[in-house]
């Protein structure tokens, strides 16, 4: 396989944001299949100029270079907007109402007119919304709000590490590894898991 130009990948998935008229927003979430941890999403606006190199699905991305380009898209971004449901409200509403409750918070202030969503349907946005299949492979807007998402979320969950230590959470995110499973076996949930995701492993 040849190598991969990442500048001519980031251009082809900014032309495809280009077809659409107006202002348009990316938006995408992590974390929907955690046993642990905040659902986050992010909404971005990113320029026309200059296209930045790596921008593309964030689980492509090595987390060293995630880490490089959410610096660039932070510098370069026109607006970022986070949202984010917790552990409670995840158990309150189901993951998926959680998850555009999220993005509706965390598109509230976006100077948008076109909403490039990745999958997720009917959010109920001041714009127009397009929900797109692999949205993160496939627009540069999305592509950019993925970074922004991921790395906003595995920053928390390193740090929450510390104030939760023996389940992995700086290595497993908060998923179901076998680490996780056997400390959640061990030594019981924190505040942290979602209670309707770990039936299956505590009582």
């Amino acid at each position: 396989m040849g190598k991969i130009d990442h500048l001519a990948r980031s251009q082809t998935l900014m032309a495809y944001d280009a077809q659409f008229p107006g202002v348009v927003a990316g938006m995408d979430e992590v974390g929907r299949g955690p046993l642990a941890g905040d659902v986050v999403t992010a909404c971005v606006i990113m320029p026309s100029t200059p296209v930045i190199p790596w921008i593309d699905d964030s689980k492509k991305l090595s987390e060293s270079r995630r880490e490089k380009v959410y610096e660039e898209i932070m510098q370069a971004a026109l607006f970022v907007g986070i949202g984010r449901c917790s552990p409670a409200q995840i158990d309150e509403m189901n993951i998926l109402e959680a998850t555009k409750a999220a993005m509706r918070q965390a598109a509230a202030s976006a100077p948008a007119e076109i909403f490039l969503v990745d999958a997720v349907k009917g959010l109920g946005l001041p714009g127009r919304e397009v929900a797109i299949i692999k949205g993160d492979a496939t627009s540069y807007a999305i592509a950019a709000a993925s970074i922004v998402a991921k790395v906003t979320r595995d920053r928390e969950m390193r740090a929450l590490e510390e104030v939760y230590p023996g389940y992995g959470f700086a290595k497993n995110k908060g998923y179901g590894t076998a680490e996780h499973i056997a400390a959640l076996r061990e030594k019981g949930p924190t505040p942290l898991h979602r209670r309707t995701f770990i039936g299956h492993f505590v009582s």
